[in-house]
């Protein structure tokens, strides 16, 4: 009885986590315009690499320029997948945003069989292609055409994302870098991108900062200190006082939250149909998800999870 009290207790920080993910897409929503995208996640980012840097500083002393540069290379594709998922989440709903951005987990094992050469189990084939119909429904507002820009570009963060998974995983050089380390650099390089765009495609970060009134402020610590420095510390404390099965089952659940502050705080309006493709994407992606996950290891490895990558890195990354 005690432990499965224990073990509740330690669940509720990772639950936590998918749930501010989920809170993100609608966040961005309101705190960001399709001209300020790039200033926006300049400030965000910005605003946690310094904290983030009092749990790496250690980590980052001890790379080498090999590995600096590793991290900064595949920084600029986390970069990608953030202003997708950005200017996606801008043009489009938090619903949609948050359900399309899950098929990163029915992606991922397709392209890895794809390269390995291994077939999938059937079960797994059929929920991915529940899942790809139920975006089907959803984004064509209950019909079969062609779905908006931010659909798009919310998809086109999913593939991209699942590049990065599978780059990261084949890496020797990132498989033996400190975990956190590697997240920091990313970010950095992103950020510094970010930083040098910003001008020319929208206002600057400063001006952008200076334009905020206190709810758009309260967002932008939202997104920084909980969808991004909480979730980092979390996950890092999670694999180590958990199962790794345990934290991806938990934080698969980021797309219904997604779903639940779109539909009962944005007023998105989903109507039979749309609805049953929320459904199926749902069911699709977890199902499949379950049916692809390796056996669950004895000893799971301590390594924290990449902020932005959305799904447990271990020993497979």
């Amino acid at each position: 009885m005690r432990t499965s009290a224990a073990q509740t207790v330690r669940d509720l920080p990772v639950l936590g986590v998918a749930v501010v993910w989920g809170s993100s897409f609608l966040a961005v929503k309101n705190v960001a315009t399709p001209d300020s995208v790039v200033a926006m996640l300049v400030l965000r980012f910005g605003l946690v690499l310094p904290l983030l840097a009092l749990f790496t500083w250690r980590a980052l002393r001890r790379l080498t320029i090999r590995e600096w540069l590793g991290g900064a290379a595949l920084g600029l594709v986390l970069g990608a997948i953030f202003l997708l998922e950005t200017y996606g989440a801008v043009h489009t709903s938090a619903t949609n945003a948050g359900l399309i951005i899950s098929l990163t987990m029915v992606f991922t094992p397709l392209a890895e069989s794809a390269l390995s050469r291994t077939a999938l189990p059937r079960v797994f084939v059929a929920a991915a292609g529940l899942s790809v119909l139920g975006v089907a429904l959803l984004t064509g507002g209950g019909g079969f055409r062609v779905p908006a820009l931010g659909d798009l570009l919310v998809l086109g963060a999913a593939v991209v994302r699942t590049v990065n998974v599978l780059t990261v995983s084949r890496l020797r050089l990132v498989k033996s870098t400190d975990s956190s380390a590697l997240t920091w650099i990313q970010l950095a390089t992103a950020t510094l991108v970010f930083a040098v765009v910003a001008p020319f495609v929208g206002p600057s970060p400063v001006s952008l900062a200076a334009s905020y009134g206190a709810a758009d402020w309260a967002l932008l610590l939202h997104l920084s200190l909980l969808c991004t420095l909480f979730a980092f510390l979390v996950q890092t404390w999670a694999v180590r006082a958990t199962s790794p099965s345990r934290v991806s089952l938990l934080l698969g659940t980021e797309p219904l939250w997604a779903a639940v502050f779109g539909i009962t705080l944005a007023g998105d309006h989903l109507g039979p149909l749309a609805l049953s493709g929320a459904l199926l994407v749902l069911v699709g992606t977890e199902w499949g998800r379950r049916s692809a996950a390796p056996a669950p290891e004895p000893t799971p490895a301590p390594v924290p999870v990449t902020p932005g990558q959305r799904e447990p890195v271990l020993d497979r990354r």
